[in-house]
């Protein structure tokens, strides 16, 4: 036998690759790999033999090389997480000074929070606004393009040559198509031919339909198209007037409140009959299988009962309902639908029954209570109700309510406070029975009750104010130390809630004496105290709490004694709603704060001469005098109240006086128009002159020169004066306004457009020259030129609400308004011009109370400009009543407006000067166009 092994037993030879003459290669089996997990490294070893040495006492074994741990690496614990407290305060127990220590801290890192909010808010949405005027969007960028593209005419868009088809060869090429002709199938033909039949044939419904009309089964009806266009402009024009802050209002909200939503599932009621019987079907199967899968859940069962009740199916509502209760007879929910769903004998029955299984709830027992008739019956199930829940403070109400005899409900509510003594209802209930002596006693043991509860406190002072101690005892004031003493003390803000609520229940003093304690706490002198005081007095007025403001102001003004806003804003909530003495009280005690203040005297004097004390009022002025000399606001003041009274002598002789002691170039146009409104022309003239002398830079004494010789018919030196004003007061926009309009008054419209041009090179961005050209160019019958220069000015001027205006009324179609007033109230979104208009698109169209809201939107907006009053009051002449119309005239009135276009005509006219603002009012109203 020969020793040679066989062919598989041999050894490979060198290099060999398995699969390798086959092409069996790229492949890795589990032994090139080798084990699956791989073994432990040096360093586990090393780190486990540390280890384990450490667990039995003995030194590392430094001798397989593993290191000893050095005491150095204790210092590792400087890098824990300092919210995971470990080490020494890590059994420590969580005390009262831990609680304050936290609580302190919250309010530092609030008030840190609060302090410059406002700056830092304003200075976001500045940047905001730059950031989006610098980065305007495509489509913004485009908008002025697209309006130009209304002034193309149909011609000229015909001749508009394509794109890229400017060359011989490919319009040849073009034209030869053009020319090809093809077959036309035989369907085309007959199509044609039988759409000239008439042809009248019964539809599946009954009703005869005319093979013309209903050719391809369509009809458009553009007046539906028409009004849903309407619908959606006026909705979508209402939430650009109302916000973001409206979204959920308008139906725009993405957000769901669970709770509401719920709460609107509830109040919506469904008929029977309008639901679908397979609906109830399915839904009925899907409960079926919800009951059987979980018998122990309540709301299945009782929406099974809901189901049938709505079905109408009332038996079987009750059956399901019943094996609900006997499947859980703890649910207090499943009773108190099975006691809804029978009649008042079975549920009386079922009552039993439920408190029979459940005697501790509160719900079952009132429930129970309900189905009985009979005082006597009520008060006995609701007594058997105490004696098994004598801590619950809803069942002593409920019997005390019960109690027609004072004397046994405040028996039974001392005996209430006995057993519940930490319920602050009940002891001011029972204070609220008791006199005014023992209310007190019952008071003071509720405060030591319950030593946490400001309505306590506050239900005390509210006893002093009625028994007229109030002004004796500062109980409010103790109330402050033992609430802080008990770490009790409450926000600002609640503390003007309560405030503002002992104000609606008649508690005035009270009301007063919580806002004197409280209204400092938590803000320190670092904080805008001012600001935020403020800002609580307005919150409170616009609530309608006068009272609640008045304090506020008052404790302002103890402490920022000489801030002349916090005197003017004092002064202004007793203008609108206090008696004349307070008023004059107030304003007394402000000018002797402010002396310096020319404003509070003004208006202490004017006050004074509105009551008809004409001597206390030159007083007033002469007093002013002694504190402000030679100023100029009070020399004019006396000057007005002199001339109003008809002492024109006197009122001169002062004027005369004020350009000598107090020479302003505003003393000397008000001596222009004092001479103007008496007649003397001359006169006038002489002073202007005079001034212009002294004032060379005074545009508004160049404007009367101009004026003047206007009146004189001197169209030649008025043109002088207003160009000499131009030059002297290149800036001033009411001179280039008046040199262009007597231009445009002379017939000279291209000397009147040169004005403007030049007006506007000279002041740039400036609206009211843009206007003015439009309205030039518009009233030469020139259109086209002011639809063009409209295009420009919004480009240059995109968030002018005047010029939007002008454009929307005047340019536009009427069709076309409504658009455009919705795209400028995008862009504008706050300007009571433009709102005006849309108040008077809505009038045009009929819509009478979105006019009228459109119109109160812009007066609330801007109620210093006049023109506003005076749109909404021809408004109201046609479509308004007597006392609408006579409620704008004295909001008119106390509003006292100062500007507007049309209102500034008429009250600065020479002719008008001895007019009140109803008089002026109704001029404008006469004067404004249709």
């Amino acid at each position: 036998m020969s020793g040679r092994k066989d062919f598989l037993s041999q050894p490979a030879p060198e290099n060999y690759v398995a699969g390798l003459g086959r092409g069996a290669t790229g492949f890795t089996t589990r032994s090139d790999l080798g084990p699956a997990r791989e073994g432990p490294t040096e360093d586990q070893i090393k780190e486990a033999l540390a280890k384990r040495a450490a667990q039995l006492g003995a030194a590392p074994p430094t001798a397989y090389g593993a290191k000893e741990k050095k005491d150095d690496d204790d210092d590792d614990d400087r890098f824990q997480d300092p919210e995971n407290e470990v080490g020494l305060f890590a059994g420590g127990t969580y005390d009262k000074d831990d609680d304050e220590a936290d609580r302190i801290y919250q309010d530092v890192d609030e008030k840190m929070d609060r302090r410059r909010k406002m700056r830092r808010e304003a200075r976001e949405r500045k940047e905001r606004e730059e950031y989006e005027r610098n980065n305007p969007k495509i489509q913004q960028q485009f908008a002025d393009l697209k309006r130009a593209l209304s002034t193309v005419s149909d011609d000229e868009w015909a001749n508009l040559p394509e794109v890229g088809d400017l060359t011989g060869k490919n319009r040849r090429t073009k034209q030869n198509l053009r020319q090809r002709f093809y077959a036309v199938p035989d369907s085309v033909i007959a199509g044609a031919r039988d759409s000239t039949q008439f042809d009248t044939t019964v539809a599946d419904d009954g009703g005869s339909t005319n093979g013309r009309d209903a050719a391809d089964g369509t009809m458009t009806n553009f007046a539906d198209i028409g009004a849903a266009r309407d619908k959606v402009l006026q909705v979508r024009l209402d939430q650009a007037a109302q916000g973001s802050g409206n979204d959920a209002a308008a139906g725009s909200a993405t957000n769901i409140d669970p709770k509401g939503y719920l709460t609107s599932l509830t109040k919506s009621e469904i008929k029977a009959g309008e639901i679908e019987v397979g609906d109830i079907k399915r839904v009925r199967v899907l409960l079926e299988s919800v009951i059987k899968t979980n018998p122990r859940h309540p709301p299945g069962w009782i929406a099974a009962a809901r189901l049938e009740e709505l079905a109408g199916r009332i038996v079987a509502a009750r059956n399901v309902i019943a094996r609900g209760c006997e499947h859980c007879p703890k649910s207090e929910d499943a009773w108190l639908e099975n006691i809804r769903l029978n009649d008042n004998h079975n549920a009386k029955i079922i009552a039993a029954n439920a408190i029979k299984n459940n005697d501790h709830s509160v719900r079952l027992w009132i429930e129970a209570m309900g189905l009985e008739t009979d005082v006597r019956a009520k008060k006995r199930v609701i007594r058997h109700a105490l004696d098994h829940l004598p801590q619950s403070v809803v069942l002593w109400k409920e019997a005390v309510n019960l109690e027609a005899n004072p004397e046994d409900a405040r028996l039974l509510l001392a005996k209430a406070t006995e057993m519940i003594p930490l319920s602050v209802e009940l002891w001011l209930a029972l204070a609220h029975l008791e006199t005014p002596e023992n209310a007190q006693k019952v008071l003071n043991k509720a405060r030591k009750a319950v030593p946490t509860s400001h309505e306590v406190w506050i239900a005390a002072a509210r006893l002093q104010e009625q028994i007229g101690e109030a002004n004796k005892i500062n109980v409010m004031k103790r109330a402050v130390q033992a609430l802080a003493k008990e770490s009790a003390m409450l926000k600002r803000e609640e503390w003007i809630a309560e405030a503002e609520k002992c104000e609606e229940e008649g508690a005035i003093l009270t009301c007063g004496a919580i806002i004197r304690e409280t209204l400092g706490w938590g803000l320190d002198e670092d904080d805008d105290r001012k600001e935020v005081w403020m800002e609580d007095a307005r919150a409170s007025i616009g609530r309608g709490r006068y009272e609640t403001g008045r304090a506020i102001y008052a404790y302002a003004l103890r402490v920022f004694v000489n801030k002349k806003s916090l005197w003017l804003a004092a002064v202004e909530l007793e203008k609108n709603h206090g008696p004349k003495e307070d008023l004059w009280q107030l304003l007394e005690k402000a000018v002797e704060a402010c002396p310096q203040s020319e404003v509070l005297w003004m208006m202490l004097a004017k006050e004074k001469w509105q009551a008809g004390a004409l001597d206390d009022a030159r007083r007033v002025l002469a007093r002013a005098f002694h504190q402000n000399p030679n100023n100029e606001d009070i020399w004019l003041a006396a000057v007005k109240l002199e001339a109003d009274n008809g002492h024109e002598e006197k009122a001169r002789q002062l004027l005369h006086t004020a350009r000598r002691e107090a020479g302003t170039d505003r003393v000397w146009i008000k001596s222009v128009a004092f001479e103007r409104r008496l007649g003397q022309v001359e006169a006038a003239l002489d002073l202007v002159n005079a001034g212009l002398q002294l004032y060379p830079g005074a545009a508004k004494l160049w404007m009367m020169k101009g004026q003047i010789y206007e009146a004189l018919t001197q169209l030649p030196a008025a043109r002088e004066a207003y160009q000499a004003g131009t030059r002297a007061c290149p800036h001033s926009v009411d001179l280039w306004l008046l040199a262009a309009r007597l231009e445009e008054s002379a017939g000279l419209v291209v000397k009147a457009r040169s004005v403007l041009d030049r007006a506007r090179l000279t002041v740039p961005r400036e609206a009211r020259l843009w206007l003015e050209s439009v309205r030039v160019e518009r009233r030469a019958g020139h259109v086209p030129q002011a639809k063009n220069l409209m295009a420009k000015a919004l480009q240059e001027l995109p968030q002018s609400g005047v010029l939007w205006s002008e454009s929307i009324w005047y340019l536009e179609a009427r069709t076309q308004r409504k658009p455009r007033s919705l795209e400028a109230i995008k862009k504008v979104d706050t300007d009571p011009i433009l709102f005006v208009t849309v108040a008077r698109i809505f009038w045009y169209e009929r819509r009478l109370d979105k006019a009228a809201s459109w119109f109160e939107k812009a007066i609330v907006l801007d109620p210093d400009r006049g023109d506003t009053w005076a749109w909404y009051l021809r408004f109201l002449a046609q479509h308004g009543t007597d006392e609408k119309r006579e409620d704008v005239i004295n909001k008119c009135l106390l509003t006292e407006p100062k500007h507007g276009e049309v209102w500034q005509a008429v009250a600065k006219d020479p002719r008008h000067a001895a007019l009140n603002v109803e008089q002026i009012l109704k001029l404008v109203v006469d004067r404004l166009e249709a």
